[in-house]
């Protein structure tokens, strides 16, 4: 379509035509020709939970859509509101780079999100991004009046699609939930003048910020931890409740004998959100003036017990906000809440260290440990260099490690290996083994 400098009503009458004819497989590049003229780039891609063949669909350059996973557009589609366009910085395809997001949620839908990662150098005028927004709202409209017609191919990708961005958004949602409670400690704190309260503020908001960048970038960590220095995590996350905050943090961590053996930072990172999340569901009964958070690492499990002194009262079902329940039996774990009215609450989650026993008949029992870790990352749908970065391994290994799964497995492809492994109930959060 040609280039104009405005969009009189019959350009835009003819866009919005054009939208409402194309195929469902050519509403992105309809799309894509619409914004020529007014927004230079070279890719869009799209996260949908309605699809019921995949969870991202894209067009472009196929060297960098390939590259995009479902996991960033998950972290991008949790800073993203329905209705209102983004643009800035986000991790796709594995670098930090702008991009114009926008999100519509019509009736029947559960939302789609699209990522317009704009050419080198180019920035869209501000009225730039609220037309796409308007053409992606119709856009949208077509695209869930034709998924009736799509016959079902593959739910590997909507599930991980799901699952990731469920918990984005439960992560991001817990810690912007402790700096909000730290920030009315410091307000609530008579002890600190003015000035002291705004650079305290201020302190706050930046380690903040930078806590839920990384969270949303999906900064990765490295397979395994120690125990030590996964506890100090932990109470590094927990800190600012304390710091800042009316509570008062005990903090027991593993025994000395226990301290340098190594964890799944899956494991590890489980526990330190269900150990946050349980201390915010904890402060939401009041009256709460300490709670004590103490690390158990044994032969089999890891065991965080967070215990306060409030009143008692906190039920399953406040957890339930926090989604730790369902967090611990994606990994094969379990969590128990204890509650005393007049005596406090223990919360006590146990997480297996290893996974559990695999008989003849499961596909996977011929997989080893490092087959099982690239296995996981197959299922989050990461490229080569992806795993290689994550794993800390080369990519001529990872092209070992991929060819090998494939020939225990008996599949031709890395989607029809991630295929087997969810239907066999490997989780995609989990690669464990002794």
């Amino acid at each position: 379509m040609a280039y104009r400098d405005r969009w009189d009503p019959q350009r835009a009458l003819a866009v919005a035509a054009a939208l409402m004819r194309a195929p469902l497989k050519q509403v992105l590049s309809t799309l894509s020709e619409a914004l020529g003229g007014l927004l230079a780039h070279d890719a869009l891609v799209m996260l949908t939970g309605d699809c019921p063949k995949s969870a991202t669909w894209s067009h472009g350059d196929r060297a960098l859509t390939e590259a995009v996973t479902a996991a960033e557009l998950a972290a991008l589609a949790a800073r993203v509101e329905v209705g209102t366009p983004w643009f800035d910085r986000a991790r796709l395809a594995g670098t930090r780079r702008p991009v114009l997001a926008v999100t519509s949620a019509p009736p029947g839908s559960a939302g789609a999100l699209l990522a317009v990662l704009p050419t080198a150098g180019f920035r869209p005028k501000p009225e730039v991004p609220y037309v796409v927004q308007r053409l992606w709202d119709l856009a949208t409209l077509r695209i869930v009046a034709l998924w009736p017609t799509a016959a079902p191919v593959d739910q590997t990708a909507p599930w991980l699609a799901s699952s990731e961005r469920n918990r984005v958004v439960t992560d991001l949602t817990d810690a912007h939930a402790a700096t909000l409670t730290a920030l009315l400690g410091v307000l609530r704190d008579r002890d600190l003048d003015d000035g002291a309260a705004r650079r305290t503020a201020l302190d706050l908001s930046v380690s903040s910020l930078t806590e839920l960048r990384s969270a949303a970038e999906g900064d990765g960590l490295p397979g395994e931890e120690t125990a030590r220095e996964a506890f100090g995590r932990l109470t590094d996350m927990l800190g600012l409740l304390s710091r800042y905050g009316d509570v008062e943090l005990e903090f027991s961590g593993p025994a000395p004998e226990a301290a340098e053996r190594l964890i799944p930072s899956v494991i590890a990172q489980t526990a330190r959100t269900a150990a946050r999340g349980t201390a915010l569901a904890m402060l939401e009964q009041g009256g709460v003036g300490r709670i004590r958070v103490s690390w158990h690492v044994g032969d089999g499990e890891l065991r965080t017990v967070v215990r306060d002194d409030g009143p008692g009262t906190l039920a399953g079902d406040a957890l339930a906000v926090h989604r730790l329940t369902d967090r611990a039996a994606a990994v094969s774990g379990g969590l128990q809440v204890d509650a005393v009215p007049g005596w406090g609450t223990i919360v006590t989650l146990r997480l297996p260290l290893t996974a559990p026993e695999r008989g003849r008949g499961d596909p996977l029992g011929a997989l080893n440990r490092r087959e099982l870790d690239v296995l996981e990352q197959l299922v989050r749908g990461q490229r080569n260099r992806m795993i290689a970065e994550r794993l800390r391994i080369s990519e001529h290994t990872v092209k070992f490690h991929v060819a090998k799964i494939l020939r225990k497995l008996g599949v031709n492809s890395r989607g029809e290996a991630a295929a087997l492994a969810l239907a066999a109930g490997f989780p995609a959060s989990l690669a464990l083994t002794s």
